[in-house]
């Protein structure tokens, strides 16, 4: 069994490998030294950037489907994705496209990560100790959060000036182009810091997947374990949203495919197998627009695309096993 799961794991890499390497060596000019440089400076930081997106996305998801103990859902039912572009269209609604913080990409990532990590502190921790730890009233408030943000964003591109939406519907997807290696560093420093936060909790996340009573027999602070990792799963999605921008789909994706790749609880395979699923996810929808459509199609459009026929046919599958 061990064999078996090695070597799946072993060709998933490969498979990894081949992808980036497709993506990576399309259209380089090997006999010319400084567009050679140029290009690989340019692609080398959209590598970085996939793969800090998957390994987060990737693991919050699991996190927050182990948590719920539910497949089909995504963290984004918390609220992230819509207050990200709540925020942003503020922004350029009050400030203009021209604004400092608009251009300035450090200042973007720091303004829209302090937002969704201060939001979720302080709005999920007021609401676990009123709800006293309910998981379902804290997923109904994020969804209600979630169509409050939409509402308000969409009534406020209605009166919006059409050049400043134009300006602002390049901020409300996902992209992986012009990534900044300093947000990329700083992104890295903070999942590493969040990790060794909640080392604890990670430890006995097998445990908790058992279910909430089965957990506290077996000795667990349930409560407390689950407060302090679906804040984590908050601040994870916010530093991949900060990043690169909502992508809704792709923790529901590469979640469930590496749970019916590998078969196994253990979430430290998991989450690693999740990691390499969402770089061959994104790499593969990047290669798809940059070298056949061009740009003229964000990549947030094949994993939409994807990742709707996926959730529909995770729910035909669900309503079978109920049958």
């Amino acid at each position: 069994m061990k064999r078996h799961l090695g070597l799946k794991i072993t060709l998933l890499v490969i498979l990894t490998i081949v992808v980036a390497l497709l993506y990576m060596t399309t259209n380089l000019y090997w006999n010319q030294p400084k567009l050679l440089n140029y290009a690989l400076s340019l692609r080398l930081p959209k590598l970085g950037a996939i793969l800090i997106a998957s390994f987060a996305i990737g693991s919050a998801s699991f996190v927050f489907q182990t948590l719920i103990n539910n497949y089909v859902v995504t963290p984004c039912l918390l609220g992230m994705n819509s207050l990200y572009t709540l925020t942003h269209t503020l922004i350029v609604f009050f400030l203009g496209s021209t604004s400092i913080i608009v251009l300035n990409a450090n200042l973007s990532f720091t303004i829209d990560l302090l937002l969704m990590c201060l939001s979720a502190t302080v709005i999920y921790g007021f609401l676990f100790k009123k709800t006293k730890n309910n998981i379902l009233y804290i997923l109904l408030i994020g969804t209600v959060f979630t169509s409050l943000f939409t509402s308000i964003q969409g009534t406020l591109i209605r009166v919006m000036d059409p050049n400043e939406y134009d300006a602002l519907l390049s901020n409300l997807v996902a992209s992986f182009t012009n990534i900044n290696k300093s947000i990329m560093l700083f992104a890295i420093i903070l999942l590493i810091l969040i990790a060794v936060a909640l080392r604890k909790e990670l430890q006995i996340l097998d445990v908790l997947g058992l279910g909430k009573m089965q957990a506290i027999n077996l000795g667990v602070d349930y409560d407390k374990a689950l407060r302090k990792l679906l804040i984590g799963v908050t601040f994870y999605i916010a530093i991949a949203t900060a990043m690169v921008g909502p992508i809704s789909f792709l923790g529901l994706i590469i979640a469930n495919l590496a749970r019916k790749y590998i078969f196994t609880y253990k979430h430290a395979l998991l989450i690693p197998v999740s990691t390499f699923m969402g770089l061959i996810t994104i790499l593969f929808g990047q290669y798809m627009m940059e070298y056949h459509f061009h740009y003229n199609v964000p990549i947030s459009v094949f994993i939409t695309l994807f990742g709707g026929i996926y959730f529909l046919y995770l729910l035909l599958q669900e309503r079978r096993k109920a049958i």
